[in-house]
């Protein structure tokens, strides 16, 4: 049966570029600052977001993804929610990939999560409570928050576990992408994904 209550769609921003994700460093919880094509180019996507209402606006604590928010002109009607933290790499904070397949080789971010941070079980938990929180009120919602968590939200919002689609989607900085619903069926989709258009590289 089709479901006649509306179907909202959420518009997911990947905070702008910082000096860790211009060198490939992971970035958990360190607290780092836009650069200042990462400040361009969150000013671009509010640009590209301009006239859009949204009901709901949340961001991440972390400093990268609250700037994108309000380079992006939504700071004033954001709400901080933990649970859009990114990744806690532990002992791989700050490391390039390269650096850890030098001690891991058969490491695996997203089946083998981070020694002394997070599981996937951890932050799949985390992704399915703020699921949850979208779910609870169907109405559009703007979400700022970082790489590697927002492709673990994509998976769970279609119901895959994290392993399983994450590592194949690719998500660059400053960029849009939307999860929603098939309008015939009522079934969770990935409307658009990574798109960066209005960002300069």
């Amino acid at each position: 049966m089709t479901s006649h209550l509306p179907l909202p769609t959420i518009f997911l921003a990947r905070h702008g570029e910082t000096a860790w994700s211009l060198s490939g460093q992971h970035t958990g919880r360190t607290d780092l600052p836009l650069t200042a094509r990462g400040v361009d180019n969150a000013r671009r996507l509010g640009q590209r977001l301009a006239g859009l209402p949204f009901a709901r606006v949340f961001t991440s604590p972390l400093q990268r993804a609250r700037t994108t928010c309000e380079q992006a002109g939504y700071a004033t009607a954001a709400v901080v929610d933990p649970n859009l933290l990114e990744w806690d790499y532990g002992d791989y904070e700050g490391k390039t990939r390269a650096e850890i397949l030098g001690v891991n080789p058969d490491w695996n971010l997203f089946r083998d999560g981070c020694p002394g941070g997070e599981s996937p079980a951890q932050i799949t938990a985390r992704a399915d409570r703020f699921i949850q929180r979208l779910r609870s009120d169907p109405t559009d919602a703007l979400v700022f928050s970082s790489g590697h968590f927002l492709r673990v939200l994509a998976a769970r919002w279609i119901g895959l576990s994290c392993d399983l689609l994450s590592p194949h989607l690719q998500l660059d900085t400053a960029s849009l992408s939307l999860l929603g619903y098939d309008r015939s069926l009522s079934q969770p989709v990935i409307r658009l994904w990574n798109d960066h258009q209005h960002a300069i590289a």
